[in-house]
């Protein structure tokens, strides 16, 4: 997360002040959000409910992340088996097809002002809406789900009360495991069946070669004669589907690696030969479901296992960082894909681009902290849904937004703070968003310091009986005890 610990701080402060019910309860299961491990999923999902209900159907259902970010630290899909059982909203008789869990999850997002964290964690979505489906109907709401305010200062008619379902919650943790577990026996019994089947039939994607038998034989024979490796055998599952998958590809004249489409298979060929694009790309999420190890543990994915054990080997080896090296942090500009990897560089490229000046803003509103954090990620969002900030006009993609705003001289046009000074922008609109890393309040520049003497007033201790406080100094009565005893 490209978020420097102050900003962090600053913003669990910012939630747990704006949870309905008692202050201190709430700062406790929020700290146990941040415990489990899967915290800025759930503030992540918080932030999508506190945003629907300032913009309507302008929702954003998960979080944003900038692209070839080294720190990305999106959620990749889960490893989720399609099924043909229907998703079922818990409060109506709405339903939709597993393909379409997005539309499921907005409906309850908009209609009942529901929230399901890390949704794409769960094995088996569909009986898990209907196990909480049927304790819905025996207890209320609010004894399952953290309940949060939104626009907490402003009118009462004009606040809203959202609901987040977490495995904070206990029961839900439960719930969660036993789903896991259920599908790695399932899975577990798949791949023993596809271990001991005899009647596996298949031509080699490579050389057209006819293997029978059992499916080791085709993938030893692929990594042996064609340098193509999906992996062992015993580490796989679902192996048809998943070399169908791969089939499809090549058919489609699609290089398995960088994924690019091809005029004719000699030139694919050429391609995957000469730039030993012989392999499958590991962040193409779509192969998770294939990989036993996807399946061994609740929320992790391949990736953090095999982490988790490159760690317990390092453990073992003497701590030498004489060669490390930080990888530099970029800030992206708010209005075009150019970074920048200093605070300077940024600012600068901003003003002179794009007339957009941060720090005159920062000086003329008097901004805080707070409200600098809030400046930008509104400025991010309504970019993100092709809307001009300065007057609020849609239109139909980023670029004539963008177009529109630098044509009309809507740049440093902002709208009422009262508009984006809101809750809801305490949190990222891009998740890896490193310019917000660059903020800093008001108080902290340098050429604050005289202005902070004036701010904060001094008050002198009152010396006026002066011969009475050396009278009870401290210092005397230990020199006359120190006499004494000598």
């Amino acid at each position: 997360m490209l978020i420097s610990g102050g900003l962090r701080a600053k913003v669990w402060v910012s939630v747990t002040l704006r949870v309905c019910g008692n202050p201190q309860s709430a700062e406790k299961r929020l700290k146990k959000i941040r415990k489990a491990g899967n915290s800025w999923a759930c503030v992540w999902y918080i932030r999508c409910s506190l945003s629907s209900a300032f913009s309507g159907k302008d929702s954003i259902l998960e979080p944003l992340c900038f692209p070839d970010q080294p720190a990305d630290t999106s959620s990749p899909p889960g490893v989720q088996c399609p099924g043909s059982e229907p998703l079922v909203c818990l409060f109506c008789s709405e339903s939709v097809p597993p393909p379409r869990k997005d539309v499921l999850l907005r409906h309850l997002l908009m209609e009942h002002k529901l929230v399901i964290a890390d949704v794409k964690l769960i094995a088996d979505v569909p009986k898990y809406l209907l196990y909480w489906k049927g304790r819905f109907l025996e207890q209320p709401l609010t004894d399952f789900c953290s309940v949060i305010k939104t626009n907490s200062t402003g009118p009462v008619e004009k606040q809203e009360d959202y609901f987040l379902l977490c495995d904070v919650l206990p029961e839900d943790r439960v719930l969660r495991e036993k789903l896991q577990q259920k599908r790695l026996e399932e899975v577990l019994e798949q791949q023993q069946k596809e271990r001991d089947d005899s009647s596996f039939h298949r031509l080699c994607m490579f050389c057209s070669e006819e293997f029978t038998g059992n499916r080791s034989s085709l993938l030893n024979h692929m990594a042996r004669e064609h340098s193509f490796s999906i992996g062992l055998p015993d580490n796989i599952v679902y192996c048809s589907e998943f070399l169908d998958t791969l089939q499809d590809k090549l058919d489609s004249l699609q290089c398995l690696y960088c994924e690019k489409t091809f005029r004719d298979k000699t030139t694919l060929k050429d391609h995957m030969r000469k730039k030993a694009h012989r392999r499958i790309n590991a962040k193409n999420h779509e192969y998770d479901r294939f990989y036993v190890i996807n399946y061994l543990e609740l929320g992790k994915t391949w990736e953090e296992v095999q982490s988790e054990d490159d760690r317990e080997l390092a453990d073992d080896e003497d701590d030498d960082w004489s060669d490390w090296q930080a990888h530099p942090v970029s800030a992206v500009c708010l209005f075009c894909d150019h970074q920048s990897e200093t605070l300077e560089q940024i600012y600068a490229h901003m003003k002179e681009a794009h007339g957009f000046d941060l720090h005159l803003l920062k000086t003329e509103l008097n901004l805080k902290f707070y409200q600098q954090v809030k400046l930008v990620n509104f400025i991010r969002r309504q970019i993100h849904q092709s809307r001009c900030y300065g007057c609020t006009r849609m239109f139909d993609c980023r670029a004539d937004a963008l177009r529109h705003i630098a044509a009309e001289g809507h740049v440093m046009k902002l709208p009422e703070m009262s508009a984006w000074d809101q809750p809801q922008y305490y949190f990222p609109t891009y998740e890896n968003d490193a310019l917000l890393c660059t903020l800093s309040d008001s108080e902290e520049g340098d050429g604050d310091e005289e202005h902070r003497g004036e701010e904060i007033p001094v008050i002198a201790e009152d010396i006026s009986n002066l011969r009475a406080l050396k009278q009870s100094s401290v210092l005397k009565q230990l020199l006359k005890e120190r006499g004494g005893s000598s």
